[in-house]
């Protein structure tokens, strides 16, 4: 596979020679931090249901709550990637798990004080911390070893990510929206969320502290990388990228942001909102088994035709769900989380090649990209409310179409820019 400058070039690390048995085991502690980001980051599948019911909200404003954690990553992905060139991978990554702490814990007060408002800032704060995360862990897992094996490397460790997110909506449908009363003209009482978000953050303390005594390799740019002027966005098959990660994340939590309600219509399953949640973990589950699998698949399969082959999956699974009932709808549905399996990895991966000591830049870049996941469900849930959620599934649709033309043409650099 033609793959080889997938990651930073210039990048060398300095362990002091360090054994590639050192690689394995900084990439072993790693699992643990993308595990935490795809649980809390799922759990917004089973808040958005919650809290559309605790404040009587629409489509639209349900999706305020991906608007304020994922438009994090636009307002903060570049000043994300600035301090991680400042402090280094380690200390972006307990940066990001402290602050993420403070967001979990800013959830009491919110709770008790009922208000809307309170719960899109402490979200903001909370997505804050994953921006850290994300900025600095994954450049850092890509440049942590044979630059060949990048998107097997990456692909291996989003499944641990996608271990946290098929977990997260068992406990989140446990623990959360089995509080949801039988009346639905009962009022919701939003303190629900308060100790299991208590709980998180004590956890994400502990991990901090844990990684705090981490010896982990550190990561430096070889002196000769001549400054040329240019910046990660001179790169042509970066920007593409960038639109590639809009459109992926935009497309993913679309979807699973609206699985409980899709499976709670009538005319789909008439399920409860709590069996609703459960089944979320089907779709997270998907991805996570199409990620161990992808990390196998990338080392034999050129990366762009794989992810082509994926988005084209997608699209057909999509399509065939809106277009049937019952279980046919649903279960095509949830497979659709077996198509996003391998995309963000090699998407980024393929993104990032060959840019050497641009590539923290370009992570910031790719991060603020992931503002998709804000964007793209405020329109599905317009699309949802102004005609119906089988019409809004068609705009993960064009979305994966894009995906199809960056996995089979985008993605190739532009001659002389590499």
């Amino acid at each position: 596979m033609a793959l080889a400058s997938a990651t930073p070039q210039a990048a060398s690390l300095e362990a002091s020679g360090a054994p590639r048995q050192n690689y394995t085991s900084a990439l072993a502690s790693l699992t643990v931090l993308f595990f935490m980001m795809g649980f809390i980051t799922c759990l917004n599948d089973i808040l958005i249901p919650y809290l559309k019911a605790a404040f009587s909200l629409t489509y639209t404003q349900g999706n305020l709550i991906n608007l304020c954690f994922f438009g994090a990553y636009f307002v903060m992905g570049i000043p994300a990637g600035k301090l991680v060139h400042a402090i280094g991978y380690k200390g972006g990554m307990l940066a990001g798990f402290l602050l993420a702490a403070l967001g979990c814990a800013l959830f009491f007060p919110a709770a008790d004080s009922r208000s809307f408002g309170l719960f899109l800032g402490s979200l903001f704060v909370l997505a804050s911390g994953i921006v850290l995360l994300q900025v600095a862990g994954n450049p850092y897992v890509a440049i942590l070893g044979p630059p060949q094996s990048a998107p097997a490397r990456l692909t291996l460790t989003q499944a641990f990510n996608s271990l946290g997110t098929t977990i997260a909506p068992f406990v989140g449908s446990a623990l959360i929206l089995s509080q949801l009363p039988k009346d639905p003209t009962a009022q919701v009482d939003v303190r629900a969320v308060q100790i299991p978000y208590l709980y998180i953050a004590g956890v994400l303390v502990a991990i901090a502290a844990l990684l705090a005594m981490l010896k982990l390799p550190k990561i430096s740019f070889a002196d000769g990388a001549a400054k040329d002027g240019r910046r990660a966005w001179n790169f042509t098959h970066l920007v593409l990228g960038c639109v590639g990660i809009f459109t992926y994340v935009g497309a993913e939590v679309a979807i699973g942001s609206h699985i409980v309600s899709y499976l709670e219509s009538p005319s789909v399953m008439g399920m409860s909102a709590e069996a609703a949640g459960h089944m979320v973990s089907y779709y997270w589950g998907g991805a996570m088994v199409g990620r161990f699998a992808g990390a196998y698949l990338l080392n034999k399969i050129n990366p762009g035709k794989l992810l082509a082959f994926n988005a084209i999956g997608a699209i057909a699974l999509v399509l065939v769900s809106i277009s049937t009932t019952g279980e046919l709808a649903m279960y095509s549905l949830l497979a659709v989380g077996l198509m996003n399996s391998i995309m963000f990895a090699t998407i980024f991966t393929l993104a990032v090649a060959g840019l050497g000591r641009h590539t923290e830049e370009a992570s910031g870049l790719l991060n603020v990209a992931i503002v998709g996941g804000a964007v793209v469900p405020l329109f599905f849930g317009k699309l949802a409310d102004v005609e119906s959620l089988q019409v809004a599934f068609l705009l993960p649709v064009v979305c994966y179409a894009y995906i199809v033309w960056y996995g089979l043409r985008g993605h190739k650099p532009v001659a002389g820019q590499v």
